[in-house]
């Protein structure tokens, strides 16, 4: 069997995807089983100048520094010989279970465990996010379900927020069917595009199918770009909040949209569930730049009712750090703020009250 770095021995192929193929191998230095994300030559020969490998090892490392429990970790970064070339690698954490996209093959999901797994997501993306760090492939088939929850697969392709594309005349990175419609456009790809990508995964569970119908995957991206998804159908029970906040995300414009940590608030709360969110220090929070929508500054007028601590970095907030019992809120939905400080002053951990 083949070993790559002198330690990861290649077990069998899990699958093949238009950019590489991931094994599962053995790590021999640890004793435990990794996947491996092996670039394709194919790509790798067509990133030129700066190269596959540089892009893959930035990429890789900014990857590395998220430390989520709906994150599945990036281990290492590594090249294998092939002719004439050093292909990238990536050595993964190995999840057991089935993706999203298996269970969405025999449609729609029931509503809460959709929104559940949403929430889920948008708390990875929202950890992933206050790094600075875009995953730009959102989808059922990146997203893993084990017993203990939701894990986002692929963060090894993830990028700096506005990195641009190695090869901008190229094909955009993504799945076409969650690409958000401005990255066709050429533009970098930013917390926005990725949550455009979760509105369309919300929708798909919602009702089993994407928010446009289309013919082709040209007629697709037409659609996506220039027509308004088709409204939900009515789900008994469901909360007009999670109706509202998935048309949100579904806007063409990346500045109507909310951010991941509103959406994992708003989502978890609906469903009286649980999610860590980051805690941003609100003295970095104020110095950087933000882009918030209208939606997002009428949600930030309500009034916070929790104070975050005072200094040190943002941090994974865990269960009782604000102070209330565990899981407790006195807020409902409605009165989510929408800009990472103000997000944040509400809770870490959250359920419905």
């Amino acid at each position: 069997m083949r070993t790559l770095g002198g330690r990861y021995r290649l077990v069998h192929r899990i699958g093949v995807g238009g950019m590489s193929e991931v094994w599962q191998g053995h790590d021999e230095v640890l004793d435990r089983a990794v996947a491996v994300k092996i670039m394709s030559p194919a790509v790798e020969s067509a990133l030129e100048g700066m190269t596959g490998t540089e892009l893959v090892r930035t990429e890789a490392r900014s990857a590395a520094r998220l430390a989520h429990p709906n994150v599945a970790s990036v281990h290492d970064f590594g090249t294998a010989q092939s002719p004439g070339r050093d292909v990238p690698y990536i050595v993964m954490e190995l999840v057991d279970g089935h993706t999203l996209n298996d269970h969405l093959n025999g449609g729609a999901l029931d509503w809460q465990i959709g929104v559940r797994i949403c929430a889920e997501v948008a708390a990875a993306l929202a950890a992933a996010h206050a790094e600075h760090v875009v995953h730009r492939d959102i989808k059922p088939a990146n997203i893993m379900l084990t017993p203990a929850g939701a894990k986002v697969l692929d963060f090894g392709i993830a990028a700096a927020v506005g990195t641009p594309d190695p090869d901008p005349e190229g094909p955009v990175m993504g799945t076409p069917a969650y690409v958000a419609p401005e990255r066709f456009e050429g533009l970098p790809a930013t917390p926005a595009t990725d949550m455009f990508a979760l509105g369309v995964l919300l929708y798909h569970c919602l009702t089993g199918r994407l928010p446009w119908h289309a013919d082709t995957q040209t007629g697709l991206v037409e659609a996506q770009r220039y027509a308004d998804p088709d409204p939900l159908p009515p789900i008994e029970g469901l909360a007009p909040e999670v109706i509202d906040l998935c048309s949100r995300c579904l806007d063409r414009d990346p500045l109507e949209r909310p951010t991941a940590l509103v959406a994992a608030l708003l989502l978890a709360e609906s469903v009286d569930a649980r999610v860590y969110v980051p805690l941003v220090n609100p003295t970095l929070a104020a110095a950087r730049p933000q882009t918030r929508s209208t939606w997002d500054q009428r949600a930030a007028e309500a009034p916070t009712d929790a104070a975050l601590p005072a200094g040190g970095a943002p941090e994974p907030v865990s269960p009782g750090a604000s102070g209330r019992e565990p899981g407790a809120t006195g807020h409902g939905p409605a009165d989510l703020g929408a800009d990472e400080r103000s997000s944040a002053e509400r809770v870490g951990r959250h359920r419905a009250g």
